[in-house]
């Protein structure tokens, strides 16, 4: 698993929306959200890197919500705490890296103003 870092100044991608697709079109091993139908390769490629990076952006973003969750999980203000063992374990984590996740999860709610 990739380390959980993003560069700071890096700007947030607006990427492509994601259409849900319905359920009798997930049925189909075939269908990806609607490229096998794209006959043009400009149109297939242009579609396709949209999607790449609409997918790109959710893992991040998704991986932020879990650091920070993370973070939450771990304060040992919480009377109900868990260890980064057992948040690893949540996660499909190993434990180093439930450490890692959690270090990150608590500089994304510190914010950009309290990085030294």
């Amino acid at each position: 698993m990739a380390e959980p870092e993003r560069p700071r100044s890096a700007p947030r991608l607006r990427p492509a929306p994601l259409i849900f697709e319905p359920a009798a079109a997930t049925a189909d091993p075939e269908h990806f959200f609607d490229l096998e139908s794209i006959e043009d390769p400009r149109e297939l490629l242009s579609r396709s890197t949209e999607l790449t990076h609409a997918f790109r952006a959710a893992t991040d973003r998704a991986m932020e919500y879990q650091a920070m969750a993370a973070a939450q999980l771990a304060d040992p203000r919480r009377f109900d705490r868990l260890t980064p063992e057992v948040i690893g374990e949540r996660a499909g984590w190993t434990e180093d890296y439930a450490k890692k996740m959690i270090e990150f999860g608590r500089e994304l709610m510190r914010g950009p103003d309290d990085l030294g």
